[in-house]
Formats: C-alpha cells, sequence, structure tokens
C-alpha cells in the first residue's frame, strides 16, 4: 500500500441546522397521531440499533450481507474500471461497521487507485468505530468520516472537493422507501452529485417469499429485539412509558405491492405517555405501529427507476443465486443551450 497516503478522521464539519431531539420528538408526535400509527425507520439507528443491526447481518437467515459480499468479493475490477487513474472520493451512505467496503478498500489500494474514503452516517458511535478499525486495517487509507444526514454531508462534500464521486448506497437501504420516496431520494441524490458521478445502488431481488419472509423474522429474535429498541429508544430519548412486554414485532410480505412491512403490534389495550412530547397515546388491542418497508424489484423496475430519476445503468452485477444485484449508475446531466 502506498505510503503517500495518511489517515484522516474529522468529525462534526457540520453546523447543526436543527435540532436533533426537537426533529425526532415531532416525527414521533406526527407519526403516532396518524391513523394508522407509523414510525419512521431511520430511528433505528441509534448506536444501539446500529449494533443489532450488525448482529441482524451476521444470521443466516438475512441472506442480503452473503449475496454482497458475495458481488464485491468476486466483481471488485468492475468497480475500479470506472475511475481509471482520475482522483476520486468513495462515498458511502450508512457506512455501518465497513465490513463489506473493506473489500472494496483493499482492491482499491492495492492496485493504487487515488481516492478518499467518504462514509457518511448519522450515528457518531458507529463512525467512530469504524474510522478506528479502518485506521488499524489499512494504515494507508485516507478516510474522512462526515456525520450528517446523507444529503447534508453530500452538500458539504460537494462545496468542498471538486473530485468525481463513487457513491455507494449498498445493502438494501432504497429499498426502505415506497416507489414516490424512492423516486425523490434518487432526485435529489442527483441533485447533490455531478454529471459523470457514480453510484453503486444494492437492490434485493423478488424471490421465494418464504426466503424473504424468513429474513426478517429470525427465530434467535434479533430483528425483534431490532425492532422494539425503536420504542426503547423513544424511552431513553423522550421520557416515554412503552411498556416492551406489552408490544411485538411482526413482519409479513405484500404481494401486491412488493414489500416486506414490518410492524410493532399492541398485545393489549392501553396508553402510553410520552414526556417531552407532553401527550399519551392511546393503542386498541393489537393496534399496529408501522416501523418499516423494505421493497424487493424485478430487474425491469430498477431500469425504469434509473432511467425516470436521471441516470444511466453501466451494469447490473448479481450475485451467483441471482437473489441480489449492485446496479451501478452514471449521474447524467445534460446542459440546456
Amino acid at each position: 500500500m502506498s505510503s503517500t497516503y495518511t489517515h484522516i478522521a474529522e468529525f462534526g464539519h457540520l453546523e447543526e441546522i436543527e435540532n436533533p431531539a426537537e426533529t425526532f420528538a415531532l416525527d414521533v408526535l406526527v407519526g403516532l397521531s396518524e391513523t394508522p400509527k407509523r414510525l419512521s425507520s431511520k430511528y433505528f439507528y441509534d448506536d444501539r440499533g446500529s449494533r443489532l443491526f450488525q448482529k441482524i447481518m451476521e444470521l443466516p437467515e438475512y441472506y442480503l450481507t452473503n449475496c454482497e459480499f458475495d458481488i464485491l468479493s468476486n466483481q471488485q475490477n468492475q468497480f475500479s474500471g470506472l475511475v481509471n487513474h482520475e482522483a476520486f472520493n468513495l462515498v458511502e451512505l450508512g457506512a455501518g461497521d465497513g465490513r463489506k467496503t473493506s473489500l472494496l478498500l483493499e482492491y482499491f489500494l492495492k492496485n493504487g487507485l487515488n481516492f478518499r474514503y467518504v462514509p457518511i452516517d448519522i450515528s457518531e458511535g458507529v463512525m467512530r468505530t469504524l474510522t478506528t478499525s479502518l485506521d488499524k486495517k489499512f494504515p494507508a487509507l485516507v478516510t474522512e468520516g462526515i456525520i450528517a444526514e446523507y444529503f447534508q454531508g453530500l452538500k458539504w462534500l460537494q462545496a468542498n472537493n471538486q473530485k468525481r464521486n463513487l457513491v455507494l448506497l449498498l445493502g438494501s437501504n432504497l429499498g426502505n422507501f415506497n416507489k414516490t420516496q424512492a423516486n425523490s431520494f434518487l432526485r435529489h441524490l442527483w441533485n447533490t452529485l455531478n454529471d459523470g458521478d457514480y453510484v453503486v445502488i444494492g437492490f434485493d431481488l423478488k424471490k421465494d417469499i418464504n426466503l424473504m419472509v424468513g429474513a426478517y423474522n429470525d427465530p434467535q429474535g434479533v430483528t425483534s429485539d431490532f425492532n422494539l429498541n425503536l420504542i426503547r429508544r423513544i424511552n431513553r430519548e423522550l421520557g416515554g412509558n412503552f411498556n416492551v412486554d406489552k408490544f411485538r414485532h411482526y413482519a409479513t410480505y405484500d404481494v401486491f405491492t412488493g414489500a416486506m412491512e414490518s410492524y410493532l403490534v399492541s398485545q393489549e389495550k392501553q396508553q402510553v405517555f410520552i414526556k417531552q412530547i407532553g401527550r399519551a397515546f392511546s393503542f386498541e388491542e393489537w393496534e399496529p405501529i408501522h416501523t418499516e418497508y423494505s421493497y424487493k424489484y424485478l430487474v425491469s423496475d430498477i431500469e425504469e427507476l434509473a432511467v425516470s430519476t436521471g441516470y444511466e445503468i453501466i451494469r447490473n452485477l448479481y450475485d451467483s443465486n441471482r437473489f441480489f444485484v449492485d446496479s451501478i449508475w452514471r449521474v447524467c446531466k445534460i446542459a440546456l443551450v
């Protein structure tokens, strides 16, 4: 590895434009006041939730992780060929523990590519763990961690660096959005990037229903704990008095929408008071709180999504079972004359 690289782990690049606790409280107020009730899946990922999700990725039922390891282990040259010898930023949205990305980092370093790794994650604990781990594993790697929402981080990067970007949205993160939300997210992403930048997006493909359902209902109960941590977080941070034992995790597949759906279900009639919001919320027996969508795709869905949001598909990389695809897109911006 080149000795010219230096590890950099900087935090707090962005000034806070809003109070995260107030935003959390407002989102909980709005979500629990609706019918049906809902809570945003983005609040799964406090430090404890992020650690639980790392455990989920190690579960044998959660096939998505092994599928993407397969792709990143065997098709690394498909990524490096995008940037040739130019300097670039390898940007990752929601980096987690970086185990999958390490396969690319090692390959890029061994092949002498001139790049800087820029993970963007909302959790400072996750970011510090990641950069410390990478510092030990790849001493020559230049890493600049950004703790922020994705688009805040990308806007900061756009304003402070003019290199080409190769953006990773691995796993099945985009699947948390319905079609309208996915279109909005991708257009917003397009707007924060430059013409010719690349985006790699993981898509979980439609397949045997039992296989998909099993990935969200592991017998060890880790996925259940992950979902229940959302109301534990409300208790910790907003002064809620949820009795976790009175709720259960439930996940199912909707064959019409093509989405795995996750819920927290109240097992009895009850009221929950949240101090920071200053009000109580009533639950009927067996009333659900919707917590997550995880949409599954056909290849034709992916093609339509790319074209409609301003991207060109360069290639699709499949795992050996064709359960999952990492789709490589180029940002296309045509100047109007």
